[in-house]
């Protein structure tokens, strides 16, 4: 595996960054997870733009251009001669003396990391996921803004971790008054008398690249769409749910904290949202 470190491709073993970085100290950085498919990343503008948009709200300056970091991405993918992989890119704030100024760090480390992909297997994404209700809440926005696609990802550790210990796969988050907001990775979505359902932005979630395209998916096939707040009650009598990530696409969930959801088998607009996005990945 060869990893991108700052301005060069580098042997995996030689990845080495400061023990003083502030990345590796305070978790102070930004990240983004791509897919690539038949060698070509997949919705790389959009990824690049929330980059741009969480560094500036950190007031981390990005150590290229953004074209110059989609070329370095591609670079990547391409020089470990992969076809559909995992793409992880990592700003920190780079190394420097120990201290929360973050002028102690005069330039920042950048990290690119592909490799194969590895996904749920296909008989997973057949039969759909449990996910579990956990205790952990998501941050409050006015403690950390949750546009922020942060590397300070203690509190998503949290609920994953509570979700492993429930025998689930992905742990859903309520938000500080109680509110489903989001999975420790993933965006949430239901499927109530037709109508597909996620938290709106302002219940205090990350803005996800897959979310904002299966909104725009179920748009374009005629499915009426509502972005608001919602309990996990509602999660309980959805006639499906469904959660979204780069990595994971769209995957079905047929169980909530034990209990079947609908039928207990992926439903009729979790398949036609999958179909679209499958034929927007060869096509789009």
């Amino acid at each position: 595996m060869l990893v991108y470190l700052n301005s060069r491709l580098v042997p995996r073993e030689k990845a080495v960054v400061s023990v003083f970085d502030h990345g590796f100290l305070y978790g102070d950085g930004i990240y983004e997870t791509l897919r690539a498919y038949g060698g070509k990343l997949f919705l790389l503008e959009n990824h690049l733009a929330r980059l741009k948009h969480s560094a500036d709200a950190i007031a981390l300056t990005l150590p290229m251009p953004l074209g110059a970091i989609g070329e370095a991405l591609n670079e990547t993918v391409k020089m470990n001669r992969l076809d559909n992989a995992y793409v992880r890119i990592q700003i920190s704030r780079g190394p420097g003396e120990i201290g929360l100024d973050p002028s102690l760090c005069p330039e920042p480390t950048l990290v690119i990391v592909a490799k194969p992909y590895t996904g749920p297997p296909p008989e997973v994404v057949d039969r759909g996921v449990a996910v579990a209700v956990v205790n952990t809440r998501r941050n409050h926005p006015r403690a950390l803004d949750p546009s922020i696609k942060g590397t300070n990802f203690l509190n998503n550790i949290l609920a994953k971790s509570e979700a492993l210990k429930a025998n689930a796969y992905e742990g859903i988050m309520l938000n500080w008054e109680g509110y489903v907001a989001e999975g420790a990775t993933s965006n949430v979505f239901i499927v109530q008398n037709g109508t597909l359902r996620t938290p709106s932005l302002d219940v205090g979630i990350l803005a996800g690249v897959t979310r904002g395209l299966v909104l725009d998916l179920a748009g374009r096939a005629g499915i009426s769409v509502q972005e608001s707040a919602f309990g996990p009650e509602d999660l309980a009598v959805a006639d499906e749910c469904l959660i979204t990530s780069s990595i994971i696409e769209i995957l079905p969930v047929t169980a909530v904290d034990g209990k079947p959801v609908g039928t207990g088998a992926p439903g009729p607009v979790t398949a036609a949202l999958r179909e679209a996005y499958r034929k927007e990945v060869i096509h789009g």
